[in-house]
C-alpha cells in the first residue's frame, strides 16, 4: 500500500511562484509513476506533470498548459516529489493532487485513470 500526501498550497498573486510537495511512502522500494493533477471549479481533472522514479534520465512529461512554467522533480533521499510553479496565472487555480502508479514498465501518462493511489489534495489560488 502506497500513501501519498500533498502540501505547499496557498494563495499567490498572478505572476508569482509556489512549490508543492508530495510525500510518497516506500519511495525507493518500488518504481513508480508519480503525477500531479489539478481540478478547478467547473473544469475536469487535468494532468499537469509526471515523472518515473526509476528512470536514469528522469524525463518528465508536462501538459501544454503548464509547459515552460512548471517543473517536476524528485528527491529520493526524502521520498519526495515536487512541483515548482512559476509565472502563475488565475487559470492555474484549483485543487492539486499527487497520484502514484507502481510500475516496472515506465509507461507513465497524464491520464488520471492510470493512477490508483491519491493524496487528499492541496488548494492553489492565484489572484489577478
Amino acid at each position: 500500500q502506497v500513501q501519498v500526501a500533498e502540501s505547499g498550497g496557498g494563495s499567490v498573486q498572478a505572476g508569482g511562484s509556489l512549490r508543492l510537495s508530495c510525500a510518497v511512502s516506500d519511495y525507493t522500494r518500488s518504481k513508480k509513476c508519480v503525477s500531479w493533477f489539478r481540478q478547478a471549479p467547473g473544469k475536469e481533472r487535468e494532468g499537469v506533470a509526471n515523472l518515473y522514479t526509476g528512470s536514469v534520465y528522469e524525463r518528465a512529461q508536462y501538459s501544454n498548459s503548464v509547459y515552460g512554467r512548471f517543473t517536476i522533480s524528485q528527491d529520493n533521499a526524502k521520498n519526495m516529489v515536487y512541483l515548482q510553479m512559476k509565472s502563475l496565472k488565475p487559470d492555474d487555480t484549483g485543487v492539486y493532487y499527487c497520484a502514484v502508479f507502481v510500475s516496472d514498465d515506465r509507461f507513465c501518462s497524464l491520464a488520471s485513470t492510470q493512477y490508483n493511489y491519491w493524496g487528499q489534495g492541496t488548494q492553489v489560488t492565484v489572484s489577478s
